[in-house]
């Protein structure tokens, strides 16, 4: 018979630099390479292959084959989501070099928490979807009201395959970096997988970050009067 649950090893497992790392590379969904993931958690490829090997037997990460290719992808998005609670009470990483700091302002300005919108960007877009009166904020994250759910279904998000009855709940996560709620959940993810599509914002290459296009801010603007920097 089982006892208690045991969630040392998965801390033990958490506390290399290097593995976090990694896991924050993938934070965004995608899946790399290892060589990319090397090279963004600044170890060498041997190195880069053990930590691999760890996460995959503890059920962290799933490797996909693609001909002689392999790609890592995270296993769940609860992972990326207990990176996340941890993450508040962290310590800033100090940038070794122009280039981290560049990244690592970036990151805070807007980035994908694995298939939703965080950082400044974030949590702008929700604070404004509140000031809009298209969400509600309640204790446990936001409702849908009937003018959001016109406004989403414009935006071209179908929200009726979203509401299994009656008011659409929709849960917030505590931004790290901005101390703020941003929108979550299968809307979350919907928006930011729509913004994407429209060409308002995209993917970087080199980090989990996302920039805003300038058809994004001038669309942005217009339908949230929202003027980004």
């Amino acid at each position: 018979m089982p006892g208690d649950v045991n969630i040392t090893p998965i801390a033990a497992l958490l506390a290399d630099p290097t593995r976090v790392n990694i896991l924050l590379a993938l934070g965004d969904g995608r899946a790399l390479p290892a060589g990319e993931l090397a090279r963004r958690a600044r170890v060498a490829a041997s190195t880069v292959s053990m930590h691999l090997s760890k996460l995959v037997e503890y059920r962290m990460l799933t490797v996909e084959k693609q001909g002689r290719h392999r790609y890592f992808r995270i296993t769940d998005l609860s992972i990326m989501q207990a990176i996340e609670v941890l993450a508040p009470f962290a310590l800033d990483t100090p940038a070794h070099s122009l280039r981290e700091s560049e990244v690592g302002g970036a990151i805070r300005q807007a980035r994908m928490c694995y298939n939703h919108l965080a950082g400044v960007l974030g949590v702008t877009i929700s604070q404004a979807l509140v000031e809009k009166q298209l969400l509600v904020s309640i204790d446990e994250g936001y409702t849908l009201t009937s003018e959001g759910e016109q406004w989403f279904h414009e935006l071209g998000i179908d929200i009726a395959k979203k509401k299994k009855q009656g008011v659409l709940f929709v849960p917030h996560h505590i931004d790290w970096s901005e101390r703020r709620y941003h929108v979550a959940g299968n809307l979350g993810a919907a928006l930011a997988r729509r913004l994407i599509e429209l060409e308002w914002i995209t993917h970087t290459t080199s980090s989990r970050a996302v920039h805003v296009t300038e058809k994004g801010r001038q669309a942005l603007s217009d339908e949230l009067q929202l003027h980004l920097d």
